[in-house]
């Protein structure tokens, strides 16, 4: 750090563990007066893991000018020799995370729900403002390959499915044979999160609800933005006046704008047209379907990935059935 010039030479610096898991080691360091976070893969992660950190790192530097909130990217390190792996470093945002209140919101949106409900509508409008980001102006050509994206998805995803395969889905078969023969008319690439939702951004402190950041970028790449937006709403509770809307989901849902509300804002903020969200509901109900299929075939005892068992078979039925409900041509 002082050798990059970066702020706080020569004061005191403290480290502090935030969090960390298989993927990612997030720590705090405080110089002074001046806070940033380190964020690096564990040292058991595969070698390939730097080259997601890379990626990540690429993506935080191009939000900077940008009206996306996000974390200030402040270096990056490939010489395994500082710290073991590939890093970067971000600024620290002074805010809260949806996964830091154990399913109860901070005050006032823990009792106040016309102030709950403006959290779901900035969690609409972050994907929104992303989508709208110049990803060629802001140096991500090449982070994707936005060309064939749809085409690629079914051949992908089943592929995938069919290497960690322990049982049938009904319904899998079904939504991915609509999807091959329903691709969107009018695709405009743009930068994709990839896992959007209220695990993954930041809110500031205080009301009304201003989001301060999107937060990890392990899947962001430039594909299909409102593939973001049917990830986000996939399970959101068709009546969220409902007590049932508290436990629907990690988060008390109670309170929130109705789906219509929400997708309404992004449209409006994007400026992208909503009429194809079907499709992009059974894209995302499909692909979630095999991507928790992948640890419940790993769950041995684990309860919480055995928990994902009955959650698979539903996601399947869901895309199948909305497949064949759906009036959308294609």
């Amino acid at each position: 750090m002082d050798e990059q010039g970066l702020p706080g030479k020569g004061e005191p610096t403290e480290l502090h563990f935030l969090s960390g898991g298989t993927q990612n080691e997030i720590y705090l360091i405080t110089r002074g007066e001046h806070r940033s976070v380190i964020r690096m893969p564990p040292a058991s992660a595969p070698a390939e893991r730097d080259e997601g950190i890379l990626r990540e790192w690429k993506i935080t530097a191009a939000l900077d000018g940008t009206d996306v909130p996000h974390t200030p990217a402040i270096a990056v390190c490939t010489d395994n020799a500082v710290l073991g792996r590939t890093f970067y470093l971000m600024g620290h945002v002074d805010g809260w995370s949806p996964m830091s209140t154990r399913r109860k919101w901070p005050a006032p949106f823990d009792t106040d729900l016309t102030a709950r409900a403006g959290l779901g509508y900035q969690l609409a409008e972050g994907i929104a403002l992303l989508s709208r980001v110049d990803w060629r102006a802001q140096g991500l050509e090449g982070l994707g390959r936005p060309e064939g994206f749809h085409e690629r998805q079914v051949q992908r995803w089943t592929t995938f499915f069919e290497r960690i395969k322990g049982r049938e889905l009904p319904g899998l078969d079904v939504a991915a044979d609509w999807l091959r023969n329903h691709r969107p008319l009018d695709y405009i690439p743009g930068i994709m999160h990839g896992d959007y939702q209220f695990a993954n951004v930041m809110f500031e402190n205080g009301a009304p609800a201003k989001l301060a950041a999107l937060v990890d970028w392990e899947m962001g790449t430039v594909g299909d933005p409102k593939l973001d937006l049917a990830w986000m709403v996939q399970g959101w509770p068709a009546d969220t006046s409902s007590p049932a809307a508290a436990e629907s989901s990690y988060v008390d849902m109670q309170g929130m704008p109705s789906r219509d509300q929400v997708v309404a804002h992004y449209a409006e903020v994007s400026g992208r047209q909503v009429d194809d969200l079907d499709y992009y509901l059974v894209l995302a109900k499909w692909k979630l379907a095999i991507v928790l299929e992948r640890g419940f075939q790993r769950a041995g005892d684990d309860p919480k990935l055995q928990a994902f068992g009955p959650v698979v078979a539903d996601a399947a039925k869901a895309a199948a059935d909305l497949a064949e409900s759906t009036d959308y041509k294609g």
